[in-house]
């Protein structure tokens, strides 16, 4: 099997490439890069590099075509949305080398508490993406969005935050993103939001059952923003 383009110029440390050849001769006879892009090959190899975990291959999913439908986004300079300060320090780095993508996170725009009494599914990360979601999106402030670029959103703590994205474009209340990469990481809410995010029909990459993460959503967003970047040069 060829080598992925960022080794064959010469991105990848070669310890890296060396850790992925052992990923690669360990899935193979799986059969799990059947009928895989070597995108999604890429993106798959660098999930399971990132995690140190072969059995997170299997749980790797995503909509069709959404690999390279986020790929398109980020090269056209999407906003890129986290919900965590982790993620998007992982990100911002490879962002400003490539793209120069815009990085928030969710709770740049989150209140400092939630009110006594509010439902369990109301929280900080929830509301911040509510409020998010009207500043990068626009059209829930009834006006033209303040931002014209594709958003991609990465959740990998907050499954509440993914319900609220979910419900709010199901009601019509803001754009569907370009692309949602939603890989909540824990027990409580957080299988359910990610078959919710399966059913919903957005464009999407997910990782089934409790697993996930921001080093594991940042390393699918930085997957794409590198082979991009690659394609573009």
């Amino acid at each position: 099997m060829a080598q992925s383009e960022t080794s064959q110029r010469g991105i990848d440390h070669p310890i890296f490439s060396e850790s992925v050849r052992r990923i690669r001769t360990w899935l193979e006879p799986t059969g799990i890069y059947q009928g895989l892009s070597s995108l999604e090959q890429e993106l798959l190899e660098r999930l399971v590099h990132s995690s140190g975990d072969l059995e997170l291959a299997p749980l790797v999913a995503w909509s069709p075509q959404a690999c390279a439908l986020g790929a398109a986004a980020v090269a056209q300079g999407a906003v890129i949305l986290t919900d965590t300060a982790m993620a998007a320090a992982a990100v911002a780095p490879m962002a400003r080398r490539t793209f120069s993508n815009p990085v928030h996170t969710l709770l740049e725009w989150a209140p400092p508490t939630v009110a006594d009494g509010a439902p369990a599914s109301e929280t900080r990360s929830s509301l911040g993406m509510a409020a998010a979601l009207k500043v990068l999106g626009g059209e829930s402030l009834g006006g033209p969005p303040r931002d014209a670029r594709p958003l991609v959103v990465l959740i990998g703590s907050a499954p509440t935050a993914l319900e609220t994205l979910l419900d709010l474009v199901a009601a019509g209340s803001c754009p569907a993103p370009a692309l949602v990469i939603g890989m909540p990481v824990g027990f409580v809410g957080v299988a359910e939001s990610k078959r919710h995010l399966a059913a919903s029909g957005l464009v999407h990459l997910r990782l089934e059952g409790p697993k996930g993460g921001a080093g594991l959503v940042a390393a699918a967003c930085n997957a794409l923003l590198r082979r991009a970047w690659l394609e573009a040069g």
